[in-house]
């Protein structure tokens, strides 16, 4: 089988690889220039995919930037970005933008699948119509399915083979075709009625990780309040044996999909005259954890009578989770933002993120930057941080994950 990978970033790089593990040849399209060279000697952007990885399959892939490489191609999977714009309402033009690419190509007998995440009705709506702007109608001439991705960064217990794939489909021959590409290097395939109902599936995953989120979140903002140690009570909480799931509070989420997914549905369900209020209210709650991270650095440095401006704050971890160095949405960008508008002496150790451009800073020596601090500040927890040690060295540790324990003289926790 001849497979085309249209988006070659976290979910399209490692799926382009799956598929050529399995002796299948690859097309892998993109229209970054540099990327693609990078690729080309071997060179790996994505932190999933080693470059041994890449050089094993290296024989099956073919990297591209011109569509008439993905005619070759018997199914064609779009795997590129589904952003927000800056009033926060769904960026389609990645997806549009691969439609047309692919539309201009695009052959009898072919399957086009959709991954990128996004609302219900995209791709009978908007994708589909330009795939049959050349003339050949879809499910009839060529073969339409979505699967939402299910890509968890720096995770292992839990794979592309591993994972259920849902799909759906836009007819029932479509969804078998989608059924055949993805028993490749899925385990389990689960299809569902529709295209929509698979659109929605993604949707209520990560808005049901936001909504606790916030949940847990905003019972941490009371709790601090009352002077209550949140993880205590997640803690005891965690130890029903039914009708609880562990949600742990945190400085605001990061990450492609639960920052923005929740916003294509609220934004979605307004076209069908319904108010989102529950899930938009989570959205706010969770978007206002950093301020109030930062109002909980400031006075912790005034408890020391030390005000933030000429203070020296260093963040341990900055990347939006534990084991990478994806910064997309991350939560320290705006605490890092908001320290240095009030005139923080910032600097931060994450040995995954060797830089932040956009302040100037780089990653310090973690030991160097406890012994000239002011304060520590825990925003992500990576595996190869010794945080007792953190504790140890720091005048006075915030703790905003609960990797340390209580100590008044020495730390806090969110």
């Amino acid at each position: 089988m001849r497979i085309g990978i249209v988006g070659l970033g976290y979910v399209g790089l490692p799926l382009l690889v799956a598929f050529a593990r399995e002796g299948h040849e690859v097309t892998g399209f993109d229209v970054s220039v540099s990327l693609l060279d990078a690729l080309r000697s071997g060179k790996s952007h994505v932190e999933d995919i080693s470059e041994a990885e890449l050089a094993a399959v290296s024989g099956l892939a073919k990297w591209s930037d011109q569509p008439e490489n993905l005619a070759e191609c018997d199914a064609i999977v779009i795997c590129v970005p589904t952003p927000l714009t800056e009033n926060r309402e769904p960026d389609l033009g990645a997806v549009e933008g691969s439609g047309r690419t692919i539309g201009s190509i695009i052959r009898s007998g072919q399957l086009v699948v959709l991954e990128s995440t996004t609302y219900p009705g995209t791709t009978r709506e908007c994708l589909i119509p330009i795939l049959e702007q050349g003339g050949l109608v879809a499910g009839e001439d060529f073969a339409v399915a979505y699967s939402p991705e299910r890509v968890d960064p720096g995770r292992t217990d839990h794979t592309l083979r591993t994972t259920p794939k849902v799909l759906g489909g836009l007819t029932e021959d479509c969804l078998a075709r989608a059924t055949e590409l993805y028993s490749v290097v899925c385990d389990h395939v689960l299809p569902v009625s529709s295209l929509e109902a698979a659109e929605m599936t993604k949707l209520l995953e990560n808005i049901f990780r936001s909504v606790n989120i916030a949940l847990v979140n905003e019972l941490a903002m009371i709790s601090d309040r009352m002077g209550i140690d949140i993880w205590e009570v997640v803690d005891a909480a965690s130890t029903k044996p039914y009708g609880f799931m562990r949600f742990e509070p945190g400085p605001g989420m990061g990450g492609h999909c639960l920052p923005v997914d929740p916003f294509y549905l609220a934004w979605r369900a307004r076209q069908f005259d319904m108010s989102t209020e529950f899930i938009e209210l989570a959205g706010k709650v969770n978007q206002q954890m950093p301020y109030y991270c930062v109002d909980r650095i400031a006075r912790s440095l005034n408890d020391r009578g030390l005000p933030v401006r000429g203070s020296k704050v260093l963040l341990v971890g900055v990347s939006y989770k534990s084991g990478v160095g994806d910064m997309r949405e991350a939560p320290a960008l705006r605490i890092a933002r908001l320290l240095l508008e009030d005139g923080a002496d910032l600097s931060y150790h994450d040995a995954h993120v060797p830089t932040i451009e956009r302040f100037g800073l780089e990653s310090v020596d973690l030991n160097a930057g406890l012994d000239t601090c002011d304060i520590a500040v825990i925003v992500t927890a990576h595996a190869g941080v010794d945080h007792a040690e953190v504790v140890a060295k720091a005048p006075f540790t915030l703790d905003f994950r609960g990797v340390t324990g209580p100590d008044g003289d020495r730390s806090q926790r969110l």
